[in-house]
C-alpha cells in the first residue's frame, strides 16, 4: 500500500466553460490525462493526497461531479483546499454531502490530520505574503490578517497530528496550496509554524507552467516539493 500526492487538479465537469488552457498546451486533454495516469501508477489499496484547487464549481452541489469522478479512481483520497475552491463548506458539511451522493473514498483535510500508513498527514490551504505574487487572486483581501488565519489552521491540524503521533509515532508531513517559499518569497508565519511543528518535509501547488525551476528545493532544512498535476504530466507522485 503507497501514498501518492498530486495537486490542482482543476476538475470542471459541471462548468466545462473553464478550461486551464491559458496555462499552456501541457493541460490540453487533462481530464483523461488525470484518469489514465493516475490509474496507471494508483492501485485501489493506496492513498493520494491533493493539496487544493480541485473543482471550479463555485457551490458545493456543484462540485459533487468533479467529486465523483475524483472518488471513482483507484484508492483513498485526502483533500485540501485551493484558492480557486470556492465550492469549499465546512468540514460537517462537506462530508455529509458527499456521503450522501455515495462518495465513499474522499475525505476533507480541514483543521484536522490523518494518519495515511505510516504517515501523518497535515495541511491547510497556506497563503502568499507578497501582494504581487495574489493579483488576479484576492486583491481585496487583508492580507496579513488571512496569513494569521491560515498559520492558526496549520497549527490546529498540527495539534491533531501531533497527538496522532503520540499514539504511534509516524512520520508527520505537511499539504499545503500555496507554497511557503517561492522564488525568494518567504511566507515566514507559516515557516514558522513548520519549524515550531519539526517539520522536515512539505509538499504544495498552485505554481502552473514555471516547467524550469526545480521540483524540490530545500529551504531552512525543510525539504519542499512542487506537486501540481502539470508540473507532474498529471502523474502521481509517492510521497516519501
Amino acid at each position: 500500500m503507497s501514498v501518492f500526492t498530486m495537486a490542482d487538479l482543476h476538475l470542471s465537469i459541471s462548468c466545462p466553460e473553464k478550461s486551464m488552457d491559458i496555462f499552456g498546451a501541457r493541460w490540453a486533454g487533462s481530464l483523461e490525462k488525470i484518469r489514465d495516469r493516475w490509474q496507471a501508477v494508483v492501485g485501489p489499496s493506496d492513498s493520494v493526497i491533493i493539496p487544493g484547487d480541485i473543482s471550479w464549481a463555485l457551490s458545493l452541489n456543484d462540485a459533487i461531479a468533479d467529486l465523483a469522478f475524483i472518488d471513482a479512481l483507484p484508492g483513498r483520497k485526502y483533500v485540501g483546499r485551493g484558492n480557486h475552491d470556492y465550492w469549499w463548506s465546512s468540514l460537517t458539511k462537506m462530508s455529509s454531502t458527499a456521503a450522501a451522493s455515495g462518495i465513499t473514498t474522499i475525505s476533507f483535510l480541514q483543521n484536522n490530520a490523518y494518519r495515511v500508513e505510516d504517515l501523518i498527514v497535515c495541511g491547510s490551504r497556506g497563503w502568499f505574503s507578497d501582494e504581487k505574487m495574489m493579483t488576479g487572486v484576492y486583491e481585496k483581501a487583508d492580507y496579513q490578517k488571512v496569513m494569521d488565519r491560515e498559520a492558526i489552521r496549520l497549527r490546529m491540524s498540527l495539534d491533531q497530528g501531533k497527538r496522532l503521533y503520540e499514539e504511534q509515532g509516524g512520520k508527520l508531513l505537511v499539504f499545503l496550496h500555496f507554497p511557503p517559499v517561492w522564488n525568494g518569497i518567504v511566507s515566514r508565519e507559516i515557516v514558522d509554524v513548520l519549524h515550531e511543528y519539526g517539520v522536515t518535509e512539505c509538499y504544495f501547488g498552485h505554481i502552473h507552467g514555471q516547467y524550469q525551476f526545480p521540483g524540490v528545493f530545500r529551504f531552512e532544512d525543510i525539504t519542499m516539493r512542487l506537486v501540481a498535476a502539470d508540473f507532474l504530466d498529471f502523474y502521481p507522485i509517492p510521497v516519501s
